[in-house]
């Protein structure tokens, strides 16, 4: 209320309003929407209007928990990226440089064939084996 302030006709009047945020609300830009009721001939009448120019800011620091947790995903993400252009360029270099197949050896199935095991408790404990199967 403004004190029931009477404006004559035909004339304009500007009255003051505190527009006050709560201290838990988020910073951002908002649009006020207000409505004046008003008596015309003591005929009610009301008018909506619109303000989108309120911009809330947090007082403070400079640093605040929102551009932390940003900052931290950004550089999160890069690294991500980073980390997978870098195994792509790995994964590609592989497919270029096929080295040749080299033998390694000649493998038997039977290790009784192999003569370098003979004399050692590997060949004694098969010969016991083949004993008790008889």
């Amino acid at each position: 209320a403004f004190n029931n302030g009477s404006v004559p006709p035909s004339a304009q009047a500007t009255f003051p309003y505190i527009f006050a945020v709560s201290k838990f609300l988020q910073p951002g830009t908002f649009d006020l929407v207000g409505t004046v009721v008003y008596e015309i001939d003591q005929l009610p009448y009301q008018s909506t209007f619109y303000n989108g120019t309120i911009e809330v800011t947090e007082a403070g620091g400079l640093i605040s928990v929102e551009s932390v947790f940003l900052i931290s995903l950004g550089i999160a993400l890069l690294v991500l990226l980073g980390l997978w252009i870098r195994s792509q360029i790995q994964h590609l270099s592989k497919k270029t440089k096929r080295a040749p197949k080299v033998e390694v050896g000649t493998g038997t199935t039977d290790a009784s064939m192999d003569e370098w095991l003979q004399g050692t408790a590997y060949t004694q404990s098969l010969s016991s084996k083949s004993k008790k199967k008889k």
